[in-house]
């Protein structure tokens, strides 16, 4: 009896100290992704649809923050350009400094230095018909600044309306401070990548580390409450229905009184 006790002892503590281990591995997963992500992640609401269909006017995006150099052709970034207002604005970058962009080639598609350019999220316009943009432009960006256009070619205000400005719509790359790498509310993740640039010489960027910190978090707060739970769950297990109290045992004396009675 006193050997089965100590083993069950043993058990105990050593499930304790497992759970105790979950709940403190846990706590650095969960607090380790929020803090990570609060250094590497700045939250902006997209307040207007020009970056439709791919992000919805209201969304709440996590933006990675960058220096305006490591800014590739397809990155949807966040910048901050006195000409285009004072609230920061959301536009996809389609050329860099030396491209020529143009618009459009026969089939109604972007070019950069030539090349044409696939751009699977564009979404008609009311004709019903696919076309980079409704108005035709040739730029040569100035090195050192990028072109953007918004997703929704049809209504974005983009550098197509700067065309006159000195720079020809072009911002510089220091006035980028951040690219989104995610939209988080309404949930919709990771944002693909813009795979028509990717021929393009440099490619296109990689994203950020949102899965790994968002699976940090997720995988915290598993073991956090596996943890917790293991206290509630064996006691809820291991207790004996009824208990060891009286009425499990036959009264003494209560046989005698029935022979007497008999």
């Amino acid at each position: 009896m006193s050997g089965n006790k100590r083993a069950e002892g043993g058990h105990g503590r050593l499930g304790s100290l497992l759970s105790g281990l979950a709940v403190a591995v846990g706590c650095v997963l969960f607090l380790g992704g929020f803090v990570g992500g609060a250094l590497v992640y700045q939250p902006y609401t997209v307040p207007t649809d020009s970056m439709t269909p791919t992000i919805a006017v209201g969304s709440k995006v996590l933006a990675e923050r960058i220096d305006g150099d490591d800014v590739r052709r397809g990155d949807i970034v966040v910048f901050k350009d006195a000409l285009w207002g004072s609230a920061p604005m959301v536009k996809r970058v389609v050329a860099v400094g030396g491209d020529t962009v143009a618009c459009c080639d026969g089939e109604g598609r972007l070019t950069v230095n030539g090349k044409a350019v696939d751009e699977p999220y564009l979404r008609p316009g009311p004709a019903g018909t696919i076309v980079a943009s409704s108005t035709e432009f040739s730029v040569t960006v100035p090195e050192g600044n990028l072109f953007l256009l918004g997703d929704d070619r049809h209504t974005s205000l983009d550098s197509r309306s700067h065309l006159e400005d000195a720079g020809q719509g072009t911002v510089p790359r220091s006035a980028v401070v951040a690219r989104v790498d995610a939209v988080v509310w309404p949930v919709e993740g990771l944002l693909g990548p813009a795979e028509g640039f990717a021929g393009l010489p440099g490619g296109i960027s990689t994203p950020g580390p949102f899965t790994v910190l968002f699976t940090a978090i997720v995988a915290g707060c598993a073991l956090i409450l596996a943890g917790a739970a293991y206290g509630p769950v064996t006691r809820l297990l291991t207790r004996r229905p009824g208990g060891t109290g009286s009425g499990t045992r036959p009264r003494a004396g209560s046989g005698a009184s029935e022979k007497v009675r008999a």
